[in-house]
């Protein structure tokens, strides 16, 4: 007989996942009676790259904190290559996701200490060169001390871009199954946003990934593209797919996208 004991047994998932997601009617609220998802079901394939786009406020980050799980959801399941992620354990799972947010989270330590921090038996070698897959070595090589320049805790002493970089090249180094991107447009220049673009596009190769969608470029090449509306996916497809249906992602695209272009 299986006792309650067994249900809550914590699994661990394997070195190399497939990166197979999959939400079925996922039900979140951060407290009783005010929904923040309402329903919510996709399927990410392995390598695939979901961008999701919507509102301020739509619901898109909270994906993300379910997907990490910051937060435990009400109903419906979650799952990476089949695997209850309720059933995970909460570092083995974190461990196979790689997250690179806007707010860069650095700590006080040095440059290869803070990259290192992805794979913490890394090698020297491993981190520079994940720090030129990155787009980082070149600055960092510019640094009176290079890689063993200190930095200050919340990493004041780096623009807001090499931040960004740093935590490509720590995401890189920690070589995920699962990636979790947010991309807004920080206020970086326009070289330093090419670098974060190029080195984004090398971390996403090959790998399931999640992005907040900000840069048109992202969306139009996006496998899937889910548009959130208060707690729902109101609408699904590629790019050409939603603008041919003329919907939500048809007038987000015309107000917001043809500026940018």
């Amino acid at each position: 007989e299986s006792t309650d004991d067994e249900k809550t047994a914590v699994h661990q998932l394997p070195a190399q996942v497939h990166g197979e997601v999959i939400f079925e009617h996922v039900q979140f609220s951060y407290k009783a009676g005010s929904p923040i998802l309402r329903d919510v079901s996709l399927t990410a394939k392995p390598g695939q790259t979901i961008a999701l786009v919507g509102p301020t406020g739509a619901g898109k980050t909270t994906i993300i904190n379910l997907l990490t799980r910051f937060y435990e959801i009400d109903s419906g399941t979650i799952t990476i290559d089949g695997e209850d992620i309720r059933l995970l354990d909460k570092e083995n799972l974190r461990s196979r996701i790689g997250i690179v947010l806007q707010d860069a989270y650095l700590f006080s330590g040095t440059v290869r200490d803070n990259i290192r921090y992805g794979r913490l038996e890394a090698t020297d070698q491993e981190i520079e060169e994940a720090a030129k897959l990155a787009n980082a070595h070149s600055f960092i090589h510019k640094l009176l001390e290079g890689y063993d320049s200190i930095l200050s805790a919340d990493g004041s002493n780096l623009s807001q871009g090499q931040r960004q970089l740093l935590t490509i090249a720590r995401a890189i180094l920690a070589n995920p199954s699962v990636l979790i991107l947010d991309e807004a447009t920080s206020s970086v220049d326009t070289r330093t946003e090419m670098h974060i673009q190029t080195a984004m596009k090398q971390l996403m190769q090959g790998r399931t990934s999640f992005v907040i969608a900000h840069r048109l470029s992202t969306i139009r090449e996006a496998d899937q593209i889910l548009v959130i509306q208060s707690g729902e996916v109101v609408e699904r497809g590629t790019h050409d797919e939603l603008l041919q249906a003329g919907g939500f992602y048809h007038d987000l695209y015309q107000s917001q996208f043809n500026r940018v272009v």
